[in-house]
């Protein structure tokens, strides 16, 4: 029953949310500035019988980046407690409409679960509608996960180094001022300024003013204006990981479905001394 789209309606989850191979999980994720807490959000208020999906704690404890995706065995452990696995159409959501959602969506297909889509709109548009809410947290069943890791969405640091050199298309969905180099970045110790070579598509700018993703015609001519060509294959980036899946869904929604997440993002290439660096 998974629908031709990475995205679904709230009318489409309001109608399937009682139905049994359907599971919903809220993947709300802040920015340390927001000064939100999105578990102690999701424990007041979330959509019926949805579990929490916590990016930071689904991730490689070992690396020193933030929330890179964690070993197969960890990440398929943590999706069994969840109650999320085989057999599942996942849908994911979270509290900004369309900003960390993308993420879950993006390492569920990484560890090769295929049927995952976004909630277009997600929490906010649910709430304006007037649907239910609940403060209850779920007791999962546990469910078995499938771990099968598929490499071809994730790129790492030695990966995007030769991407760079190569002339493959990168592009970059941090704002157009950290693009730029223009100002700090927000986490200490990186430097400014973006991969040479890579192209800048604001994520912000592919959502409507509801937070809901622009058309498919719209998308199309923004990502031309960006200056990328859709008949290649593209990696996204960001500052840690999150919006830049945000650029693949959108993508993914306009049948432009090579493309691949360089996991440590700016977090990674701006710290490392070895990375070279472009300011404009």
């Amino acid at each position: 029953m998974k629908p031709n789209s990475p995205l679904v309606s709230t009318e489409w989850l309001a109608q399937h949310l009682n139905a049994p191979d359907v599971r919903v999980a809220d993947a709300s994720w802040y920015l340390p500035q927001d000064k939100r807490d999105a578990r102690a959000e999701y424990q007041s208020a979330h959509i019926p019988g949805a579990v929490f999906f916590d990016i930071d704690d689904l991730s490689d404890e070992t690396s020193p980046y933030p929330h890179m995706l964690p070993p197969a065995p960890k990440f398929a452990s943590r999706m069994r407690k969840l109650g999320l696995g085989d057999g599942h159409l996942i849908v994911v959501y979270d509290g900004m409409g369309l900003f960390s959602a993308p993420r879950a969506w993006w390492m569920l297909r990484a560890m090769g679960h295929e049927d995952v889509v976004v909630l277009d709109g997600g929490l906010p548009k649910w709430r304006r509608e007037g649907r239910p809410l609940d403060d209850l947290v779920p007791v999962p069943q546990p469910r078995h996960f499938t771990p099968r890791p598929n490499n071809l969405l994730v790129r790492d640091f030695e990966q995007m180094i030769a991407a760079a050199m190569n002339g493959e298309q990168i592009v970059d969905a941090r704002s157009p001022a950290r693009f730029a180099g223009r100002v700090e970045e927000p986490r200490p110790g990186l430097r400014r300024g973006h991969i040479p070579g890579s192209l800048n598509a604001y994520f912000a700018e592919l959502m409507e003013d509801d937070g809901t993703l622009r058309p498919p015609e719209e998308l199309r001519q923004w990502f031309s204006e960006c200056g990328i060509d859709l008949a290649k294959p593209v990696i996204t980036t960001c500052g840690s990981g999150v919006t830049a899946a945000a650029l693949l869904l959108a993508l993914h929604s306009i049948g432009v479905n090579e493309g691949a997440v360089y996991d440590g993002s700016w977090s990674e290439w701006g710290a490392r001394p070895e990375a070279p660096v472009a300011i404009l």
